[in-house]
């Protein structure tokens, strides 16, 4: 592999313009694309094999009826010492229900003094608002008209707002969330002390995150996708973009301080960097590609529309990069590195007597290393402990911004008819087989009612062909309360027993009891991927670096990192510590989806850190050095790279966090949180502890594995070997008249 990506990129440099109009025609193919074919996003969420899914689906098929149509709930509420009994107030609500029932795709409006919906101290009531369409198919201007419409009621001093999917608009980008490219920008200038070399990888990662996006929007116009989909494809490929244009943008400049031609430094840097690159950006494919595994269609969404993103990170960064590098040519080494290059000196950021940082910070963990290894898994495991606690469910208006309409909106109906009126359950039973349908439906009501966490049951209401039947039971506590997924539960149980009883066949579902099944769904995979995801792991870096203990250290270290960073989480937005300092206004369960995505991108994060240090270190080991001494050298000369990668990857993920999606800000928490545990604790704490305690048993194989195993060459040592018997085209000369510039 490294032979091949030397050679690309010594072509890509030569044709370097011919790969830019290449490059121009993709983009502007894809522009075009978006701007005639995208679609809608939509926010539902589909859950097949699900008891709740089931029921929709039989709901639709005896009454004609689409679950997925969307809704919406308009709150009235008096003032203070008012009620709604008052004609003005009457007045104004019948005038909003007319004007909202006027409304495009508007299928009806159930008025709240028909409907029965005035809570008893006649201060609140809700009109149900049902479109003919679905959530997605409806705009801001829908959105706008809605709240127009229902919002004149205000004129008779009442308060209006507005929950359901259909006031629920797909999560926009923050401008907020570029605050992790102003880190990276800073840290890419740090690092390389040159503005060119540090606008490449910011550039070249737009590019990718832009051809990701589009390709996005191209697709939403073919496939139903989640609203969150984008979200996190533009934050894993930002990220990953400029991590792996930052470890090939460092070792071509390190190949020119060594002396070599601009051209042979593009290969050089393709060829080592490139390959590390190159297997990186595999793992996190592969690990976001298996999502698919799972079966909950918009995370398999979300985990494919990444891997594509990154995909094109990885094609740009092997491709287009070297392309504009051969335009930079030596300008990446800025001003001072090409004066020392024209004195003839070598490698100007290592000042005579100055020992790099990472040599010393590994020297001080060698000297350390039980303290070192002690100190990780304790710290990381202090951290983990909230995790032992972690509940599931899915996004709702109990959990949005306290500010927003929607969420005044879940408050006021709780205030007005109780805690458990915005999740309640829909109980549908299926009369084919029972005897006696009407008994059979009054025998399960009478039981319902007799539950301990149940405040009401609503009568039945059947179809037109009186073969299923409707219960609504609201219960006592809210939607996201560990008494009403026990509710769920016990419904559940007492279905069996009904069945045999009367031969109704019963099911549960409606949003609550949807979330409940995605949460158990999602966390009952959670241990199987892990699994999957872990022996992936070990398989691609037993290949890598051929050796079975430094796979073992690696896959302890990244299940370190995802309990620690599930622990924090969980710790934030589940039990609000630090709530206010991060803006989280209501926090309740973790989104249910987030562990098993969470492990999927770690996995992959964690793996690039592994190869980019340990590449090196194996390097420096089969070139002679002892065990401790390649460590040392090691992380002399990948340690800063690293540490840049790892802060550029934390600051990008950490803008996320000011994102007002609550889905969106827990997602970059958790990466973040995750990407520092495992760059900074454990690839560059506890690795190279592990590292010298293991001394050269570190490197084992069994013979037959080794007769068995193919040679990735990943950190290019066959390579190098090969070049160093082939002669190279010399650099041209410089003088000071003239200065080489390709």
């Amino acid at each position: 592999m490294a032979a091949y990506l030397y050679r690309l990129g010594r072509l890509v440099f030569r044709r370097r313009g011919l790969v830019l109009i290449v490059w121009a025609v993709v983009l502007s193919g894809l522009g075009i694309g978006a701007a005639t074919l995208s679609g809608t996003v939509t926010n539902s969420v589909s859950i097949p094999g699900t008891e709740s899914q089931r029921a929709l689906d039989l709901l639709s098929s005896r009454t004609g009826a689409n679950a997925d149509s969307a809704t919406a709930r308009v709150v009235f509420v008096a003032a203070e010492g008012t009620t709604l009994a008052t004609s003005s107030a009457k007045d104004a609500i019948q005038t909003a229900v007319k004007r909202m029932s006027a409304l495009p795709d508007v299928r009806g409006v159930a008025d709240p003094f028909i409907a029965g919906t005035v809570s008893p101290e006649q201060r609140t009531a809700f009109a149900t608002v049902s479109y003919a369409v679905k959530a997605s198919d409806l705009g801001s201007a829908e959105r706008e008209a809605l709240f127009h419409a229902g919002r004149s009621a205000e004129s008779a001093g009442l308060s209006v707002e507005f929950g359901g999917d259909a006031v629920t608009a797909a999560p926009a980008q923050s401008a907020t969330e570029g605050i992790g490219v102003i880190v990276a920008a800073v840290v890419l200038l740090i690092t390389f002390g040159a503005l060119v070399a540090a606008g490449l990888p910011l550039l070249t990662a737009i590019i990718s995150v832009g051809a990701g996006l589009l390709g996005i929007q191209i697709a939403s116009g073919f496939f139903e996708l989640g609203s969150n989909t984008s979200s996190l494809a533009l934050m894993l490929g930002l990220a990953v973009g400029i991590d792996y244009a930052l470890f090939i943008v460092s070792r071509f400049r390190h190949e020119l301080i060594e002396g070599h031609s601009p051209e042979e430094a593009a290969g050089r840097a393709g060829g080592t960097a490139g390959s590390a690159v190159v297997f990186a950006g595999l793992t996190v494919i592969i690990a976001l590609a298996a999502l698919s595994v799972v079966g909950i269609p918009f995370l398999v969404q979300m985990g494919l529309a990444a891997a594509a993103t990154v995909l094109g990170a990885v094609v740009i960064a092997i491709t287009l990069l070297p392309a504009l590098l051969g335009f930079a040519g030596e300008r990446v080494l800025g001003r001072k590195g090409r004066a020392a290059l024209l004195s003839g000196a070598k490698a100007p950021v290592l000042r005579s007597g100055r020992v790099p940082m990472g040599e010393r910070w590994a020297r001080g963990v060698l000297r350390h290393r039980v303290l070192a290894v002690l100190g990780v898994i304790i710290t990381l495991g202090i951290v983990a402990i909230p995790a032992m606690d972690m509940r599931l469910g899915l996004p709702s208006d109990a959990t949005a911004s306290a500010e927003t309409t929607e969420h005044k909106a879940y408050e006021a109906l709780a205030d007005g008819f109780g805690a458990g009126f915005n999740g309640p359950l829909v109980i549908v039973a299926d009369l084919t087989n029972a005897g006696l349908p009407e008994q059979a439906v009054q025998t399960i009501g009478a039981d319902l009612s007799t539950m301990a966490e149940v405040a009401v049951v609503v009568p039945a209401t059947f179809n037109q062909g009186g073969d299923t039947a409707v219960i609504t039971v609201v219960p006592k506590s809210g939607p996201t309360a560990v008494q009403t997924e026990d509710l769920v539960h016990e419904i559940r149980a007492e279905s069996a027993q009904w069945h045999s009883q009367t031969g109704a066949q019963v099911y549960v579902t409606g949003t609550t009891a949807a979330g409940i099944d995605v949460s158990q769904k999602l966390s009952d995979a959670l241990i199987p991927y892990l699994a999957v995801i872990g022996g992936l792991a070990f398989v691609l870096l037993m290949l890598v670096f051929r050796s079975i203990l430094i796979p073992l250290k690696a896959v302890g270290g990244f299940l370190l990192s995802v309990v620690a960073a599930i622990g924090a989480v969980v710790a934030v937005f589940q039990n609000g510590f630090a709530a206010d300092i991060l803006g989280i206004d209501n926090p309740g369960p973790i989104i249910s989806f987030l562990p098993i995505l969470l492990v999927g991108i770690l996995f992959g994060l964690a793996m690039d850190y592994e190869v980019f240090l340990v590449t090196r270190m194996r390097e420096e080991h089969v070139h002679g050095a002892s065990a401790d001494e390649s460590i040392v050298l090691g992380f002399r000369h990948g340690a800063r790279v690293v540490t840049a990668a790892a802060l550029i990857m934390v600051g990008v993920f950490a803008g996320f966090i000011t994102a007002s999606e609550p889905v969106v800000k827990s997602i970059g928490f958790a990466l973040a949180v995750g990407v520092f545990a495992d760059a900074f604790l454990v690839r560059m704490t506890l690795v190279p502890a592990l590292m010298s305690l293991l001394g050269n048993r570190a490197y084992w194989l069994p013979r037959w594995l080794q007769r068995v195993l193919p040679d990735l060459d990943v950190e290019g040592s066959n390579l190098n070997k090969s070049l160093e018997t082939t002669p190279e085209i010399s650099r041209p000369t410089h003088n000071k008249e003239e200065q080489h510039v390709s």
